[in-house]
This record gives structure tokens, sequence and C-alpha cells, in this order.
């Protein structure tokens, strides 16, 4: 087993042995000096945070630890194919490979079924034969484009 993807197992384990969360873990290494940066696992359990999968704090605290936003220069090891929402995570911090062990598949024969949030994303949740759980209604909408004309002209700003 890789060395890097036997830590995001250990830290799965550790996670759920101690009630932290559900079974993942997630490593985040530098790729060329082999270091590693973060190591966690999922705390949605401890922190009452439904944010807290393995991936989410596993970027919070190698961006912490490195005080910045962009892990262009890392890889993340992640015991399962990451949910949705960690995947744009991944994305977000600019990280540029990712290892994954078990599959979406796997997850959701445990009860972790993500496809619901695939489907609203596709907008073909109804082929479930679901009702959209979410309802999104536009409000406010030329006051908040003010923000983004202040963005576009604010001299000092930093895209990420």
């Amino acid at each position: 087993m890789n060395k890097f993807m036997e830590t995001a197992v250990r830290e799965a384990r550790i996670g759920m042995e101690s009630g932290d969360g559900g079974p993942f873990g997630a490593v985040i290494v530098n790729r060329e000096t082999g270091e590693v940066v973060a190591s966690t696992h999922n705390m949605v359990l401890c922190t009452n945070d439904p944010t807290m999968h393995a991936e989410v704090a596993a970027i919070r605290a190698a961006t912490a630890k490195l005080g910045r936003f962009s892990l262009h220069d890392c890889e993340i090891y992640s015991s399962c194919m990451p949910c949705p929402m960690c995947m744009s995570a991944i994305m977000w911090a600019k990280i540029p490979t990712l290892y994954y062990g078990a599959t979406a598949k796997n997850a959701a024969e445990a009860g972790f079924d993500d496809d619901y949030i695939y489907s609203f994303i596709r907008n073909d949740f109804k082929s479930h034969g679901e009702e959209s759980r979410l309802t999104l209604t536009s409000a406010d909408e030329s006051q908040c484009q003010e923000l983004f004309a202040e963005w576009k002209s604010k001299n000092d700003k930093l895209m990420y």
C-alpha cells in the first residue's frame, strides 16, 4: 500500500474509533519534497460541522500551516472518492492530483450517498423520483451585483 494512502486509512480508522466521524481520511503531501503537510480524518460528529469532511479538514490544516490558499504544489490522498463539496474544495485549493481508495459506490453502499447532490447539480433530481430538498430563490440581484463591480475596480485585489 502507498504510504500516504496508508496514512489516510489510518486517519479514517482513528476518526471512526474516536467517534469523530465516518470512515474517511485524507493526507496532503508536497509533491516536490514528499513531506506530509496535513493529515486528518472526518470530524463531522465531534465538531457538529457538516463541512468537516476529511478532505476539507486537511485543506484547512494545510493552508493554515503553509500560510497560503493555493496548494498547487501539493497532492491529496483520500481514503474514498471525495463528495461533491470536497471535490470542489480540492479544485478551489488548486490541488492538481487526487489519489483515492474506495469508490463513491462503496460509500453509497455504506450509507454515504452523494448521488442526490450530483443529481441536483445536473438539475435532474426528479429522475430519481424526488422533489428538490433545496429551494433556490434569487433575491436583491442588482444590489449584490454592485459587489462585483466594486471587486472588478479594486486595484489591490488578489485573484484566487
